[in-house]
């Protein structure tokens, strides 16, 4: 970033701890032969677990742990900044200015630039500038490889943001009912070639009724099934206080041994 490109409202902060990470990873490429032979590729299934292992520690609120796991993220993402160097791709001040120039046009009356810009304005300008006219697509630049609940949250968030969309929850809820009515008909006719479309239409429609209900689907799901685990847990113990052999019980005799869960929790 030349000087032209400098936010005078935005002070140079330098260096700092940060930098570490990265002249600790140029150091192991020069000293250990592991670290030495990674590639962007090789080091990608251990940014993900990393990563995965970071939201472990934020849902179960272990901030000893979040410590821990945000520094291997950090190193993971410290490595590919280093890799990016090594093949003269980008460098870290390059992948910093970059940063700070993004958040700047996104939020230019935060950083003295201008008034504030509507945020699919805002997403539609950086498309174009990306992908150019033919690749503008509003649905351009949503990453493949994104789980299927974030991916169907992000397509629904990108229409929303050009009017396709329900005004509230009621009208997302009231598709989910003929979705459902949609599998119950392919059930029923035993369409099961068809069944998996209706499903995954069922699903879609779902994530839309949890997106206009201010919440997001994969969190919901999180916190369904730490519920579901916690109380299917405690129904295992009563089982073993009563002597009760859960694969030879009966469905009525487990579904009093649920509602019994249920109730102690409140």
């Amino acid at each position: 970033m030349g000087s032209e490109d400098k936010n005078p409202n935005w002070p140079d902060l330098g260096t700092g701890h940060m930098d570490r990470a990265l002249e600790l990873v140029r150091y192991l490429r020069v000293e250990c032969p592991w670290d030495r032979k990674q590639t962007p590729e090789s080091l990608v299934p251990h940014l993900l677990e990393e990563a995965h292992e970071v939201v472990d520690a934020i849902r179960e609120s272990h901030d000893d742990d979040l410590e821990g796991e945000l520094g291997d993220l950090l190193l993971n993402l410290s490595f590919q900044v280093v890799l990016g160097e090594e093949r003269k791709a980008f460098t870290a001040a390059s992948i910093m200015d970059r940063l700070e120039k993004k958040m700047w046009d996104r939020h230019p009356h935060l950083f003295g630039l201008g008034e504030k810009e509507d945020w699919e304005v805002l997403k539609a300008r950086e498309r174009k500038e990306k992908f150019g006219d033919e690749g503008a697509s509003v649905l351009a630049g949503i990453p493949a490889g994104l789980d299927p609940l974030h991916k169907a949250h992000r397509i629904q968030d990108r229409v929303s943001g050009v009017g396709f969309d329900w005004d509230d929850a009621t009208g997302a809820l009231e598709k989910v009912q003929e979705e459902v009515g949609e599998v119950r008909d392919a059930l029923a006719h035993e369409e099961f070639s068809r069944l998996e479309e209706e499903l995954g239409d069922l699903l879609f429609a779902v994530v839309n009724l949890v997106r206009l209900a201010g919440s997001h689907s994969a969190t919901a799901l999180e916190h369904a099934n730490r519920k579901f685990s916690r109380r299917f847990e405690r129904l295992e113990a009563k089982a073993a206080e009563l002597e009760i052999s859960i694969p030879d019980a009966s469905l009525e005799v487990l579904d009093t041994l649920w509602d019994e869960v249920k109730s102690e929790e409140g």
